[in-house]
């Protein structure tokens, strides 16, 4: 049927069923002759075995979607895969959607090719609308597709930072819909940014004729992201979520999954990817998928949703224990921060210095954002990067609650860095005495003088 299977495979069926896929392809045959320039020969065995002797990959030279006559198992794989993939997705929350299919690239370079799609059919345009996000590689997609941004900044409203909609609206107008390529909204972001006010935008690119693609990068775990898309869909314009797989369905990373509500839309960005493609995101995919089954990966998702009330809960405590705060931004779902502001005051290099100490003890994914730093990326300056506004308040730690986090995960992390601001407030202390030591010394001093 094409769909995830309710309950999980064991490993032993899922191997027979890839050894399967894989007598299908012609460099596998017994009696093969090959003579032309790819016949799928591997050298080494041991490489053979790890893609378990699928190795024409998937698609032909000018369509990444098309059967490989000679690699029946192969292009079948990767029909599967999209299927599944599209099961998934639905049952994450996109109910609607009508089309996806695995591409092996990660989020921003399939985010480029939806952009090269787009040219065709918009040839006029050179700008592309984007709610600010300060993260590199959805920036660079849109450079690399040879477009230039408009930076629309954040509203702060509250500790969140939301989509400012009607700066949106005045630089389509001031800019002219048919010079705009489309809007590039966000879903899953470190917090105090929150997800884009999507709804919203579909209605603004609906009425205006402009395409909207969004990056939902890791958005496929929460389901209040695909919730947004789902309604995004319902009342205005989404052309095309993009998503990566490393993130989302916990495989190496190298794959991103590209879907969307218009069939043949999606088949025109399938079809825009030069050349055939490595099929192992596709094949890591399905091995997932198909040993957790549509029960394993709700109860990760599930899992991951109650570990993000823990983490929230605990990490508070933590905050109001040193004269911190947990920042309120209640429509982030994923992420969340912790103010430093004490840290800030105290030393300017301290923050830094608290993401470092933090690295060395072995925790991981956490980011500290001072106060005011400035980045370059491809000649665009940005004031205040990585905390998605030029002035935020207050200098932050961000953590979040991802699919496959653990409760020993966020014991230790909450262990360690209530250590590690220790270390800072004892630091403090100390040289707040030798300063009055100091102090005194030189009144005594004067007085005998």
């Amino acid at each position: 049927k094409g769909k995830c299977p309710e309950d999980g495979w064991d490993e032993s069926t899922i191997e027979l069923f890839l050894h399967e896929l894989a007598i299908m392809d012609s460099n596998n045959f017994l009696g093969n002759c090959g003579v032309g320039e790819r016949e799928g020969r591997v050298v080494s065995g041991l490489v053979a075995r790890r893609h378990y002797r699928l190795i024409h990959g998937i698609g032909r030279s000018g369509d990444i979607s098309a059967v490989q006559p000679k690699a029946a198992g192969s292009s079948l794989l990767n029909k599967l895969t999209n299927s599944v993939v599209l099961d998934v997705i639905k049952l994450a929350g996109v109910r609607t959607v009508t089309s996806c299919f695995v591409v092996p690239m990660a989020t921003g370079m399939s985010l480029t090719l939806c952009f090269l799609t787009l040219r065709h059919k918009r040839p006029k345009a050179k700008y592309i609308i984007w709610p600010r996000i300060d993260q590199k590689s959805c920036f660079k997609s849109m450079i690399t597709a040879g477009f230039e941004p408009v930076v629309i900044e954040n509203v702060l409203e509250g500790d969140e930072l939301r989509t400012d909609l009607e700066a949106v609206e005045a630089k389509i107008k001031a800019l002219g819909a048919e010079n705009i390529l489309c809007v590039h909204s966000t879903t899953s972001c470190f917090a105090p940014r929150v997800p884009d006010r999507l709804e919203e935008l579909a209605v603004i690119c609906a009425n205006y004729d402009i395409p909207h693609i969004v990056n939902n990068a890791y958005g496929v775990q929460s389901s209040k992201c695909m919730h947004l898309i789902q309604q995004g869909a319902r009342v205005g314009r989404i052309d095309a979520f993009v998503q990566s797989l490393d993130k989302n369905f916990m495989v190496p990373v190298g794959g991103a999954i590209i879907a969307g509500f218009n069939e043949s839309f999606i088949q025109e960005i399938s079809k825009m990817y030069p050349g055939r493609a490595s099929a192992s995101p596709s094949l890591d995919v399905l091995i997932t998928l198909l040993s957790l089954g549509a029960s394993g990966y709700k109860k990760l998702l599930k899992e991951r949703k109650e570990m993000f009330l823990y983490l929230s809960s605990e990490l508070k405590k933590l905050a109001d224990n040193h004269n911190e705060r947990l920042l309120d931004t209640p429509h982030n779902p994923i992420s969340l921060a912790m103010s430093l502001k004490n840290l800030d005051e105290t030393n300017d290099a301290a923050v830094t210095q608290l993401g470092s100490m933090l690295f060395t003890r072995q925790v991981s994914g956490a980011r500290v954002v001072p106060c005011g730093s400035v980045q370059t990326v491809n000649n665009y300056t940005f004031k205040g990067f990585m905390s998605h506004a030029n002035d935020y308040p207050c200098a932050y730690l961000n953590a979040a609650s991802a699919i496959g986090i653990k409760k020993q995960d966020v014991d230790v992390f909450l262990k360690r860095l209530d250590k590690c601001l220790k270390t800072f407030k004892k630091e403090a202390k100390q040289e707040k005495n030798i300063n009055e030591i100091s102090d005194t010394n030189t009144a005594t001093e004067q007085l005998e003088d």
